[in-house]
């Protein structure tokens, strides 16, 4: 506050400046996915403004349809079992990693987080030949190792910013007690590095629940999650019961957010408290 009271004219100017110009881009990348909203509750059967009434016919039929319900709960599924196994590979080599010497932890670190830096459409190429050797193309098993293979960087991150301020005495002071492995795990490490288990487990899911390019890939005719079925939605019949179906797809990001916003607080919290 100090700071700030001592700020001169430019500098106050350029401040304003950076505000205005930072609520300016948000806007405009927020702008284009909060107009689906109102598109929802459109009354008629194309995706027009202005809306020419108010409905909720496009809900009813998404609700009443069982090509989208089936959607949606493929998605569900199979982002709930790519969450859990990424979040468990994901926590055990973000363990893993802090007790590697720099230089290996550097190029463990790299490989880890390569799915991030390859563009996904190589990535699902590279699996779609790699997966089409043992006959995992079209099954479930496959989707889930694909998308696991997506999310595990993103538990990595969020595990190993955790352990950054994790104390290796309390380990050692647990296997002195008498403490194996699995129970110093569970009632040391796991309490402090929870939030960052939680952050994970949230970016993993929503990972899988909005990811497409593996699922076209690797997707049975069968098996439509609901960003593959909005896709062949937008490509047969351009129906507004999309953008019902792409609501639910920003609501499940908005509130995985919050929760990972929520659990940055209460680290921070926490962290103030201790240096207190």
């Amino acid at each position: 506050m100090t700071e700030r009271t001592h700020l001169t004219v430019t500098e106050r100017a350029a401040d304003i400046g950076a505000k205005i110009v930072a609520i300016a881009v948000a806007i405009f990348l927020v702008a284009p996915i909060l107009v689906i909203f109102p598109l929802s509750f459109t009354s008629a059967t194309l995706m027009v403004f202005p809306l020419p009434g108010l409905s909720m016919r496009w809900y009813a039929d998404f609700f009443t349809n069982p090509v989208w319900l089936s959607a949606l709960r493929n998605s569900v599924l199979l982002a709930v079992v790519t969450t859990l196994v990424a979040t468990s590979l994901g926590t055990a080599a973000a363990l893993g990693l802090v007790r590697l010497p720099a230089r290996q932890r550097a190029v463990v670190s790299t490989l880890l987080l390569s799915p991030m830096i390859v563009p996904v459409i190589i990535v699902g190429v590279g699996i779609f030949f790699y997966f089409a050797r043992f006959g995992l193309v079209g099954t479930f098993l496959g989707l889930v190792l694909a998308h696991t293979t997506l999310a595990l960087p993103l538990v990595v991150i969020a595990v190993s910013a955790t352990l950054a301020g994790f104390d290796p005495n309390l380990l050692r002071a647990a296997y002195a007690s008498g403490a194996g492995p699995f129970a110093a795990f569970w009632q040391v490490t796991r309490p402090l590095v929870m939030p960052g288990i939680v952050t994970g487990a949230a970016f993993a899911f929503i990972t899988s629940f909005d990811e497409i390019v593996c699922v076209i890939f690797l997707g049975s005719p069968e098996f439509r999650t609901l960003p593959r079925q909005i896709w062949s939605g937008a490509k047969e019949t351009v129906s507004p019961t999309i953008t019902v179906a792409a609501v639910f797809l920003v609501i499940a990001s908005v509130m995985m957010s919050l929760i990972v916003e929520a659990l940055r607080r209460r680290t921070r919290k926490l962290t103030g408290a201790k240096q207190q």
